[in-house]
């Protein structure tokens, strides 16, 4: 019921604009030319950021050019590995969505059109800087030198992979990299990346942290718990929100970019923000060098969105021709990051197709035979797996003397049950 004249309460819907079959128009996308953006001071109050949580951070122009003073001014060979980095990632990810077609893993999830988001951020970072991942930053593994074949290992389960089997594949963990272990548990990795860089803070140490999270999971409780101790204690920390417009099946709306842009949320918190274009490899790694040095003088927390589109669809299980136009990928206005990249060392003169194709035959090559070789240790549903009595390792300091019991009766039994397979036979599909 209605008191009086009052108008009976309604809530909005988001409603993406474009769905399967509609024509594609992004005329109404504000894309500022490159070079425009001013670039504050790294110690600057926060404040003075809070115009580019707003804007678009560009340094790659129309021309091919890298323009204003966002320009890192990288030289041409690392312009040449960061270009390397993204050409295996794009083709480490094309193997193993066909692994999986193949059957030899469960799952798997592209990060094709986003390459700029990882090895940009990776390269701009110590070494030594502690990374959180989300689950599609395979560049930052690649970028500092994780063996491709461990990863395989991993996304295939088999007898070699580090974590045991006990991961969904893709859920890597390279502590001798720097990468803390990726959770499922979406946005989880904000606030351990706090605790994590107040704890170097405590220490005196010089290592920051920095955290991944799509913009679905900005909705997540726990995105706010971190901003919040972030801000309060200083912490020593870099965000960022990849915004690549769709979360699964649920396009960004959903978790407020009808409102404003996920940069804009710093401000409420009071701390530093930029809004980046994604897609521009030299605006990420501006844009997180400029963060890092940040937080590496005691300045402050930095929030950053990458504005990018995930090209594909959110993993091997999801079919984005269900719920988007087939045509926005090609329509997207900040096109893509390998290409990008690309034309802007053709442009310096320094690159040309014929070198571009060699590099892609040269990194799919390194990929196959990665492949091949974590293949010998086993691929899904055929055995040689981990041998069972390694169900209780790496769990407790002391295993607890019932578990030890279970785990010497468990071994028992099977040997009763199969008295002719060891404990490290392969059991193919025994159960």
């Amino acid at each position: 019921m209605t008191a009086g004249n009052l108008p009976g309460l309604r809530l909005h819907v988001p409603e993406p604009r474009f769905r399967p079959g509609d024509a594609v128009d992004y005329s109404t996308l504000v894309i500022p030319p490159a070079g425009a953006q001013p670039r504050p001071d790294e110690v600057c109050a926060a404040s003075e950021t809070h115009p580019l949580c707003l804007d678009l951070v560009r340094v790659l122009g129309d021309d091919d050019r890298a323009h204003g003073p966002w320009n890192p001014a990288l030289d041409v060979a690392t312009l040449l590995r960061m270009l390397r980095l993204m050409a295996l990632t794009r083709a480490f990810d094309a193997r193993m969505v066909r692994a999986q077609r193949q059957g030899k893993t469960s799952f798997y999830m592209k990060s094709t059109g986003e390459e700029a988001t990882s090895v940009a951020t990776a390269m701009a970072l110590a070494e030594d800087d502690m990374v959180f991942p989300s689950y599609r930053q395979q560049g930052v593994f690649l970028t500092r030198g994780y063996p491709l074949v461990d990863m395989i290992n991993q996304i295939l389960s088999n007898r070699a992979d580090k974590l045991k089997g006990r991961q969904l594949p893709i859920m890597y963990s390279a502590r001798e990299c720097a990468i803390f272990s990726i959770s499922g548990n979406l946005a989880t990795q904000y606030p351990q990346a706090v605790g994590w860089a107040m704890a170097s803070a405590i220490r005196g140490d010089t290592r920051i942290a920095t955290a991944f999270i799509g913009e679905g999971s900005s909705a997540e409780g726990d995105f706010h718990s971190a901003l919040t101790f972030a801000a309060v204690y200083n912490a020593p920390v870099v965000f960022h929100v990849v915004n690549n417009q769709w979360a699964i099946s649920s396009f960004s709306g959903f978790a407020g970019a009808e409102r404003t842009t996920f940069a804009a949320r710093a401000i409420g918190y009071g701390i530093a923000g930029l809004r980046i274009d994604g897609n521009d490899p030299l605006a990420v790694y501006a844009a997180v060098r400029w963060a890092a040095d940040r937080a590496r003088a005691n300045a402050g927390p930095t929030l950053i969105e990458h504005f990018t589109y995930r090209a594909e669809g959110h993993s091997t299980s999801d079919d984005p021709g269900q719920y988007r136009s087939a045509a926005e990928r090609a329509e997207w206005p900040l096109g893509d990051p390998v290409d990008r990249l690309m034309r802007h060392l053709m442009a310096l003169g320094e690159w040309d197709a014929e070198r571009q194709a060699a590099m892609d035959a040269a990194v799919d090559g390194e990929v196959r035979a990665a492949m091949r070789a974590a293949e010998a240790n086993g691929v899904l549903g055929h055995g040689l797996h981990h041998p069972f009595r390694t169900l209780f390792e790496d769990v407790f300091e002391t295993l607890p003397w019932h578990l030890a019991e279970q785990n010497a009766q468990a071994l028992h039994e099977r040997q009763v049950k199969w008295p002719d397979w060891s404990d490290d036979a392969d059991l193919g599909d025994a159960p």
